[in-house]
């Protein structure tokens, strides 16, 4: 018998008792393996990855297959102290399921415990993520070719849980969903030298006031206002002692942007004021960046349009249309590669997305596997 509402619940309760950080998922990865040998196993084969142990893949084989149709979860969670007194709080101390990856497994397993007993159409194959907060988990799992053979994946589909929108919404758009990020950290090579004699140094620390207010400039003079791109400094490194001028300072932060080539094009902004100031200061800065797989999540057209038109028109299903979020997201990596669409599911969280009172309503649950369930019974009739 198929999870019911209640099953459901139970099971995002036990998973959020669980969280573990990115790579570490092993709790985690036990515990779905459980889930999943408990349903009917007729239609079922399932994927182990020695290279990436807390992944799992589980292919349900159709009675009439024209495509593989993949599903996502995602299964880390974030080194946050959750402040939400629960009975089923975290029992990890220091991390929590902030972003709620339980509420994603927990709507997965619902999907792949119904369609273990009502065989799909075509082939459908769900992967169970580790590593999307950090290490780009999803990148990992597409460069060591785990989608291939039988789990090759020809359309790809995955939520995310929105604090702000109602509970059980389906939201969408065509475009960009997510921004995609990366890390640029900067470190400037100057010269140190005693506070009473600034002409015998070169102060590490004004080159990296002039850097850090020039490359803000890129956003409000480099970019069309009716375009996006974000640059937040958030961790500035440097000196020892009040009176002692610093020779050397660090920079970290982050750059987002609704395309690639926005990122790409902020990148080379970034490179050439770094240029301009070792020549204007005589400095010597050096400017790293780690995108790893988190593009921005780039829906494509023709699939989302036809999950929008569904969810528009399929009887107890609440639609809205979203507009771009600066979040960032690793399933953009796996759409660069293969077609498909990320989507929202509204949980009306009163604390945000990564907060330690995040506490998004359950009842959503049932409301995004329905939902979902429906599109993939709609798409496979395509």
């Amino acid at each position: 018998m198929s999870l019911t509402s209640e099953d459901l619940v139970n099971i995002r309760r036990d998973l959020h008792k669980i969280p573990e950080l990115a790579l570490k998922e092993k709790q985690t990865h036990e515990y779905l393996i459980g889930k999943i040998n408990s349903f009917p196993q007729d239609f079922l084969e399932i994927k182990e990855v020695p290279e990436l142990p807390t992944a799992i893949l589980v292919r349900v084989n159709g009675s009439d297959p024209k495509r593989n149709i993949g599903y996502r979860a995602d299964m880390d969670a974030l080194p946050v102290t959750e402040s939400n007194d629960l009975e089923y709080r975290s029992q990890h101390p220091g991390i929590m399921h902030a972003c709620g990856h339980d509420l994603h497994m927990t709507v997965a397993l619902g999907l792949l415990s119904y369609f273990s007993e009502h065989q799909p159409k075509d082939n459908l194959v769900f992967f169970f993520q580790p590593a999307e907060e950090s290490e780009s988990g999803g990148r990992q799992a597409y460069d060591l070719g785990i989608f291939s053979g039988n789990f090759k994946i020809d359309e790809f589909y995955g939520l995310h849980d929105n604090a702000d929108l109602a509970t059980g919404i389906i939201g969408c758009r065509n475009g960009t969903l997510f921004a995609g990020t990366s890390e640029v950290n900067v470190t400037i090579h100057g010269m140190s030298g005693h506070a009473a004699y600034p002409h015998k140094a070169n102060d590490a620390v004004i080159i990296a006031a002039n850097f850090i207010n020039q490359v803000q400039t890129i956003i409000s003079r480099s970019i069309d206002p009716t375009k996006c791109g974000v640059i937040t400094f958030g961790k500035l490194e440097a000196g020892t002692i009040r009176n002692v001028i610093a020779g050397k300072a660090r920079i970290e932060g982050t750059i987002r942007g609704l395309t690639q080539d926005m990122i790409e094009f902020i990148k080379q902004r970034i490179v050439d004021v770094a240029k301009g100031l070792e020549l204007s200061f005589n400095a010597t800065i050096d400017v790293e960046f780690n995108q790893g797989g988190y593009y921005p999540v780039e829906n494509d057209p023709d699939l989302t349009k036809q999950f929008i038109d569904y969810m528009q028109q399929a009887d107890g299903v609440k639609f809205q249309e979203t507009r771009p979020a600066m979040t960032g997201e690793d399933f953009g990596y796996l759409l660069s590669k293969i077609p498909g669409t990320m989507f929202w599911l509204g949980v009306a969280s009163p604390g945000a997305l990564h907060s330690a009172d995040f506490l998004p309503h359950e009842e959503a649950i049932i409301d995004g596997v329905n939902a979902i369930k429906g599109f993939l019974e709609y798409r496979m009739n395509e």
